[in-house]
């Protein structure tokens, strides 16, 4: 499967079952959209009656471009076969039941009342609670019991707001480090929040503690106050920019995001993304509203191609920004395209209800954070584990080929088939697609492969 594009300046054609990329002139561009479906001499034929103008396309030079074509195509690193269909429902089996990863809800209540919450203001469609200690440290013990052989594991404290219930969150993290040694393990905590219960203790324990910080700001004061706003109505812009700032000058500048979403009110993100980037954020993520088609927030066709037009806007400005000397990382456009994720997880994904799991205050597990609060999806709980092992396999079943549409996506080694919780949420089936963040992320494919492209054919922008 060969995909062809051009943008910032290439000529791009990744085949997709083998992971290579190809940086060719427009002739070969044309050559190769030609190849599979032509005899050469039709395809040298179209060529040079396309490029006529041209002195330098000549028979030869078409004869040399369709041999360079057919030894890529030999060295299966074109038109290359797909041979991972076989394995796919293999690779979670093969993990057994282990446990890697769990995302902590500290919290199910929150000091915001943002209109698009997909949480319900913190409480996730039932009451607002507080996990205590206790179910917290039981949580902790079921992620070492069922992590197997697995030496690194991974908690996320969330919400809600986490910070409204810090005390446990530390005291948790304490808990865990008196466990590592013992087990032979290690934790990696992160923490997400929306600033505004940040403090000094705050700030002095998670430079020290989480591995990471996700801090949730829209951009724009404008954009950001417009939706997300205290109980009073009152945004939050002023209050958290300033704690936020604090944060990360203490934090060196790393590990942390700034973590935004777009709605319909602002399918032109760029602006909000380079306006955090002028205060001083380098770190950043703008994620697309996921929400009801009626919900007055959700993008509209219309937006859509816009906001693919303001990937390709965000592609050339960071190109512009690195030659600069002043570089800013975008979540979505961070694609390592020689030691990336292994086959594994090309394949089989986020791990959500196999390998990673939420718990909820009470200690309930579910798939993810996304379906947390939807009695249906409940997996079991941290002291019986999982109760619905049906439910697990159903998850366990989801990969880049459980779902006829990725049959012939280019995309689907790079999302592994998408969002469970979002093709849920869009379609009531966890092995559907959200078409409009299938298409999204597609265009952020592309322009993180053009921009990688880019920086590595430009010196100037190594500078």
């Amino acid at each position: 499967m060969v995909h062809q594009y051009q943008l910032l300046g290439y000529s791009i054609v990744l085949d997709a079952c083998s992971g290579s990329i190809h940086v060719v002139d427009p002739v070969a561009y044309d050559v190769i959209a030609m190849y599979e479906n032509h005899t050469p001499e039709q395809i040298i034929a179209a060529m040079l009656e396309k490029y006529k103008d041209r002195p330098d396309v000549t028979r030869q030079e078409l004869l040399q471009c369709l041999e360079d074509v057919a030894r890529l195509k030999a060295e299966g690193k074109l038109f290359s076969a797909d041979t991972f269909a076989d394995m796919a429902g293999t690779f979670k089996a093969r993990s057994g039941d282990v446990v890697k990863a769990l995302c902590l809800h500290v919290a199910h209540t929150c000091n915001l009342n943002c209109a698009y919450c997909f949480a319900s203001q913190g409480k996730y469609h039932g009451d607002r609670a507080l996990m205590s200690f206790e179910v917290g440290k039981r949580a902790l013990d079921f992620l070492i019991e069922h992590s197997g052989h697995r030496t690194n594991l991974e908690v996320d404290f969330f919400g809600g707001e986490p910070l409204m219930n810090w005390q446990v969150v530390k005291d948790l993290v304490a808990y865990a480090r008196t466990q590592e040694a013992a087990n032979h393990k290690k934790f990696r905590f992160t923490l997400t929040t929306n600033g505004m219960c940040i403090d000094d203790d705050v700030i002095d324990f998670a430079n020290r503690e989480m591995s990471n910080v996700v801090l949730s700001l829209d951009g724009r004061r404008e954009i950001h106050d417009r939706l997300r706003v205290d109980y009073a109505g009152k945004g939050s812009y002023d209050r958290i920019v300033p704690k936020f700032q604090k944060l990360v000058a203490a934090r060196g500048g790393k590990n942390y995001y700034m973590r935004g979403t777009f709605t319909h009110a602002n399918p032109d993100f760029t602006k909000d993304v380079f306006h955090m980037a002028d205060l001083g954020f380098t770190e950043l993520s703008m994620e697309p509203v996921v929400c009801a088609p009626d919900d007055p927030a959700a993008l509209t066709t219309e937006d859509l191609e816009v906001v693919k037009q303001q990937y390709e806007l965000l592609a050339q400005d960071m190109l512009r920004r690195q030659k600069e000397g002043h570089p800013i990382t975008f979540y979505h456009y961070m694609l390592d395209l020689t030691d990336g994720p292994c086959i594994y997880k090309r394949i089989s994904g986020c791990g959500s209800g196999t390998e990673y799991m939420a718990v909820t205050p009470w200690g309930d597990l579910y798939p993810c954070h996304q379906f947390v609060g939807e009695e249906a999806w409940k997996l079991g709980n941290i002291w019986d584990g999982v109760t619905n092992p049906a439910l697990r396999e159903q998850f366990r079943s989801c990969n880049a080929y459980a779902r006829r549409e990725c049959a012939d996506c280019w995309a689907k080694f790079y999302c592994s088939g998408g969002c469970a919780a979002n093709a849920y949420h869009a379609t009531g089936s966890i092995q559907g697609v959200y078409a409009a963040g299938c298409e999204l992320f597609r265009k952020r494919i592309e322009c993180a492969i053009a921009l990688q492209v880019a920086q590595r054919m430009d010196p100037e922008a190594h500078s």
